[in-house]
């Protein structure tokens, strides 16, 4: 995962060794000047912005020493070279002081959001870590290597979601991206995720899985309209790596009958691997060869989570079988990437992409293939992102 368990880093304040350095060389300057300007001008009085400067870049330690100093710095200069009188000379006293008191204030509270703003990063670390598994993933069947890209910045979580698991009917792996985008689509996201952990390793036939998926988002929508918000329905791909067989009557030859685990889509060599999958809506997966051939993965388009009402009564989700040949990596994405648009409206070539960073290694394939698409849209994401590059664990 791009964003794998990294928690952004706080502003660090700077040294004190390079704060006392640069405050003694401003002092130096600003008095030189003063000397050689030979006129009854107060340049000293420019010291105060050292302690405003200070108190959008250090603590609040740093720049109350500072203000003492520009303080201390000022009353001497003024008992050297008085002002025309005592009203000014206190004058001047008073709006050092009070100008230095205000930046300290002001220095205390950036300081609070600062930790504030801190410890809500965290606490989306900690949200991110339960929500997505950190990437890279290696089990007994694949390996997994991904990005993961949320459209908001500042987020990092928002409405597309993944997740592998590995279990006694083999790897399942979960792609998918909510109706929606960003933090609101958050819950539906978190409600397929919990059910796919659940039922990767209950059911043992992948229907049976994205049946619970479906189960899932449809409470989440009851619960939703309960509370006023809005209904989602979620596109995914359900996929299978190694394992038992299950009990379906696909023959092999590319005739298949679909039902139970479903039909092939092609044959592979001996070397291959077995993937099966369970399409609801999503955007169908490339095979990237080791030659350089990409390969569009033909898997029925069937109907999103959450609007299986709309599907004919009874009519199982079909599983389709396709081979990953040893040597080949299957890709996985969201519209983040394929509805990335340059200025004159036309998307992102994705297979053309891929074709062009087939001698990228796998784990920086979703990374290499993220740059293209925000070059190609001059950096502005319409989705958020996410990027799964599988292939046969070594």
């Amino acid at each position: 995962m791009d964003r794998k368990d990294q928690q952004p880093a706080a502003p660090r304040a700077p040294a004190n060794r390079t704060v006392v350095l640069g405050v003694l060389a401003a002092t130096a300057a600003v008095l030189l000047v003063q000397a050689a300007s030979g006129t009854s001008s107060r340049l000293v009085l420019l010291l105060v912005f050292l302690p405003a400067l200070m108190a959008g870049l250090g603590t609040i330690a740093q720049t109350v020493a500072v203000s003492v100093w520009v303080t201390a710095v000022v009353v001497l200069h003024s008992l050297v070279v008085p002002p025309g009188d005592l009203s000014a000379r206190l004058g001047t006293l008073v709006g050092v002081v009070a100008a230095e008191a205000a930046v300290i204030g002001l220095c205390a509270r950036r300081v609070r959001r600062e930790r504030q703003l801190s410890r809500m990063r965290q606490s989306a670390v900690a949200l991110q870590r339960q929500l997505l598994r950190p990437l890279p993933v290696t089990t007994p069947d694949v390996r997994l290597d991904g990005l993961y890209r949320p459209v908001e910045e500042d987020a990092m979580v928002g409405g597309d979601l993944y997740d592998v698991a590995e279990t006694p009917h083999g790897t399942r792996v979960l792609v998918g991206d909510v109706q929606g985008k960003g933090l609101p689509a958050i819950g539906t996201g978190f409600a397929v995720l919990s059910a796919f952990r659940e039922a990767a390793f209950r059911e043992a036939r992948l229907p049976a899985v994205a049946d619970a998926l479906e189960a899932a988002v449809e409470r989440h929508n009851a619960y939703a309209v309960q509370s006023g918000e809005q209904e989602r329905f979620v596109t995914a791909t359900v996929l299978c790596v190694g394992g038992p067989d299950g009990n379906g009557t696909g023959n092999g030859n590319g005739t298949g009958n679909g039902t139970g685990e479903g039909a092939r889509t092609g044959e592979g060599d001996g070397s291959a691997t077995e993937v099966r999958a369970v399409n609801c809506g999503h955007l169908s997966p490339y095979l990237l060869h080791a030659d350089g051939r990409v390969e569009p993965v033909p898997l029925d388009a069937g109907i999103p989570l959450g609007l299986a009402a709309l599907a004919a009564p009874g009519e199982p989700r079909p599983v389709r079988r396709f081979a990953l040949p040893g040597d080949g990596v299957l890709v996985l994405l969201t519209d983040g990437i394929t509805e990335a648009q340059d200025a004159s409206g036309t998307f992102y070539p994705v297979e053309q992409g891929l074709a062009d960073l087939a001698a990228t290694p796998a784990d920086a394939l979703p990374e290499a293939l993220d740059r293209r698409a925000r070059r190609w849209s001059g950096g502005h994401s319409r989705d958020d992102v996410t990027v799964l590059a599988l292939r046969p664990a070594p």
